[in-house]
């Protein structure tokens, strides 16, 4: 099977259980600025100088995918979904962020002055992650304008994911600069 399925040639995608929606539509906004969001963690996973990166980075991007599946779940048909993905983005998740929120905090990733500058350190991982940090409030904004709308996800805790993991990717960004510094 071939991954050119031309399903999408007149503006249409799929979500989950044969449902179709334009590609503007904002449930397929916040499903491909999560997707960025998890394709901008990668350079950071291959560039990481930090032991806590490299493991927070793979375990979020595996959260991530579960997130998208929640997204292109169409309403009503949540029951079908958590039926055969039983995983789904939780308190937990939020918990485990703000775990690493205080740890990187303890560990001095928030010893600067003032706004920091994204690239000025010149350490490529501590850039990709402020680079990732920018995609994950985009889909954040995204998941976001869904509130109030039929297309509502039902799952509050993905919006506090996002807002925590944006945190997260801010200290991950000073922690791998003040890294390199102390090379």
């Amino acid at each position: 099977m071939s991954i050119a399925t031309r399903k999408g040639d007149q503006g249409q995608t799929d979500l989950l259980f044969g449902c179709r929606l334009t590609k503007s539509h904002p449930r397929v906004h916040a499903l491909g600025a999560v997707d960025e969001l998890n394709a901008a963690l990668g350079p950071l996973r291959i560039a990481a100088l930090r032991a806590e990166t490299r493991e927070i980075v793979p375990q979020v991007q595996r959260w991530l995918i579960e997130l998208m599946g929640e997204l292109a779940t169409p309403p009503g048909e949540e029951a079908r979904y958590v039926a055969t993905h039983p995983e789904h983005i939780s308190s937990k998740h939020v918990l485990w962020l703000d775990e690493w929120v205080a740890n990187l905090e303890a560990g001095g990733a928030l010893k600067f002055k003032g706004w920091a500058l994204p690239g000025e350190a010149g350490v490529m991982s501590g850039a990709y992650a402020d680079l990732a940090r920018v995609a994950c409030r985009r889909a954040e904004r995204n998941v976001i304008d869904l509130l109030g709308t039929p297309d509502e996800a039902p799952n509050a805790e993905l919006i506090r994911f996002l807002n925590r993991l944006s945190d997260v990717l801010w200290l991950l960004a000073r922690w791998e600069e003040q890294s390199a510094a102390t090379e």
